[in-house]
């Protein structure tokens, strides 16, 4: 599984990311947002093709799992490898930043 264009019906619940195996790319933002919106054609060229997990989050105000991560800005895009944080990425203008914290991932 890779990048997903849609953000999930149902955030996921923090313990069950907590408790995750394998890799995985959480990405907070709103569809309204015009960062997230410039973002996602290279977030998408960098995650089409990984092997690991993409879940899009919307976020916004009363969101427990976007402030249980304390994200602040959107997009934010946080890399953890079995439910542990390695890398975190906000407001990416270019794919490498984001191929460098996809590379944290297999470190």
């Amino acid at each position: 599984m890779s990048y997903h264009e849609s953000f999930v019906a149902r955030e996921p619940e923090r313990r069950d990311i907590d408790a995750g195996e394998g890799n995985l790319v959480l990405e907070f933002g709103t569809p309204w947002c015009g960062h997230c919106q410039a973002a996602q054609p290279l977030i998408r060229e960098v995650l089409e093709l990984a092997d690991t997990d993409h879940i899009r989050v919307e976020d916004g105000p009363g969101r427990r799992l976007g402030r249980s991560f304390r994200v602040k800005l959107w997009p934010t895009l946080i890399f953890l490898r079995d439910g542990v944080e390695v890398a975190r990425v906000v407001r990416p203008t270019d794919t490498a930043v984001v191929r460098e914290a996809l590379a944290r991932l297999y470190d």
